[in-house]
């Protein structure tokens, strides 16, 4: 059995699932997040700062930035081994997929330090 390196998870199945579960996450984070501008009054910076300092809210949004960094991932990965692949683009197609891939994990590893440093500071 030929596994891949750069890939995620450990098995199609467990990307599958890391994909649905984060996609539940985040439809939860963003159904809170509807229903806080629906129902939430006022939109001041000290309304919104007293919503997100709340630990309910803290360990949701970290489980929406986890599920995001997750979610995007496997996404980005799927494409690239789909489309940055040496039967299409030739000798170069695995060296353009790796560095896609490099580029894509450090912008998501950025987005997830720099979310949880503006959360949690």
């Amino acid at each position: 059995m030929v596994r891949a390196v750069t890939s995620f998870g450990r098995s199609g199945l467990s990307d599958w699932l890391v994909q649905r579960v984060s996609g539940v996450i985040l439809l939860v984070f963003a159904i809170t997040m509807v229903v806080k501008l629906a129902c939430g009054g006022e939109l001041s910076y000290e309304s919104w700062k007293a919503f997100f300092d709340g630990i309910c809210m803290q360990v949701l949004t970290t489980a929406a930035l986890l599920s995001l960094v997750a979610h995007g991932w496997i996404g980005m990965w799927a494409i690239s081994t789909d489309y940055f692949t040496e039967r299409l683009m030739g000798a170069k197609g695995n060296v353009i997929r790796l560095a896609f891939q490099a580029v894509c994990a450090a912008v998501l590893f950025t987005y997830l330090i720099w979310g949880l440093r503006i959360l949690w500071s």
